[in-house]
């Protein structure tokens, strides 16, 4: 579908918003690339070029009109939602039922919208997750409510670590520390039984799943940095949950809690 009405730099803006909307909240970078080239040639730019890693966009459309942009991807988080419905808007542009100025508003709508659950129903499912976690590693039913409390609470302080300070890991690093903490505490008054179940239990909502997952299908999709760096930050975030924990250990091994 051609839209001459339209200039090639409202064109790389909406291809540019959709895929800084899909590589904030969760998407492979494979996948912010196809839908950026496919929006453009639908919008009759077939010679456009996209190239997307973890922390940016550069987008180019070649021709007598030649632009190339860039933006800089600061906040990643977790709405698979926003991911699925500017898919959905994407295939819309495909079939012609959008012009430029009105997927852009779309995508404006999309881009600012609030995340689809609230916190406290992301820390109860959390809490929830952690004690059926626990049950999936053979854990004992005495020591869910341990494992829903400490999850909970390690989630909600993981988002308010967040918030206060902005280094990378060392929120992960803090909450698994609480986790770890509260789990020894629970078994120091008979209210845990089971020390290692109740953190494995615990800290699975914190574990990077979907950063895994991405730099793995990344990696088969041929994007090497993306998939290294995405692997690294995986890394580096799963490596700051455990050294929280075996701080805790460490510390409370004289105890003889352990032993």
């Amino acid at each position: 579908m051609d839209h001459p009405s339209s200039s090639t730099y409202e064109i790389a803006q909406v291809c540019l918003l959709a895929g800084k909307i899909m590589l904030e909240n969760g998407g492979e970078t494979y996948r912010v690339e196809d839908t950026m080239t496919r929006v453009a040639h639908a919008f009759g730019i077939p010679n456009a070029h996209s190239f997307v890693t973890p922390t940016g966009i550069i987008f180019s459309i070649d021709g007598p009109e030649q632009t190339t942009r860039l933006i800089r991807i600061s906040e990643r988080s977790t709405d698979l939602r926003k991911v699925t419905v500017v898919n959905a808007v994407s295939r819309r542009i495909s079939q012609g039922e959008l012009t430029v100025s009105e997927a852009y508003q779309l995508l404006g709508q999309i881009d600012a919208a609030s995340p689809g659950y609230p916190i406290w129903v992301k820390i109860f499912a959390a809490a929830l997750a952690s004690g059926c976690f626990l049950i999936m590693f053979n854990g004992s039913w005495n020591d869910f409510i341990p494992a829903f409390l400490a999850g909970g609470v390690g989630l909600s302080f993981l988002i308010y670590f967040h918030r206060l300070v902005p280094i990378k890991f060392f929120a992960e690093f803090l909450a698994s520390l609480l986790i770890g903490t509260m789990a020894f505490l629970f078994l120091k008054i008979g209210l845990g039984h089971d020390l290692d179940t109740i953190i494995i239990g615990s800290v699975m909502p914190l574990v990077p799943g979907l950063l895994i997952t991405n730099a793995v299908r990344d990696l088969m999709a041929g994007h090497f940095v993306s998939g290294l760096s995405k692997g690294a930050e995986a890394f580096l975030t799963a490596f700051a949950i455990g050294a929280g924990i075996a701080f805790v250990l460490s510390f409370y091994t004289g105890e003889g809690i352990l032993g």
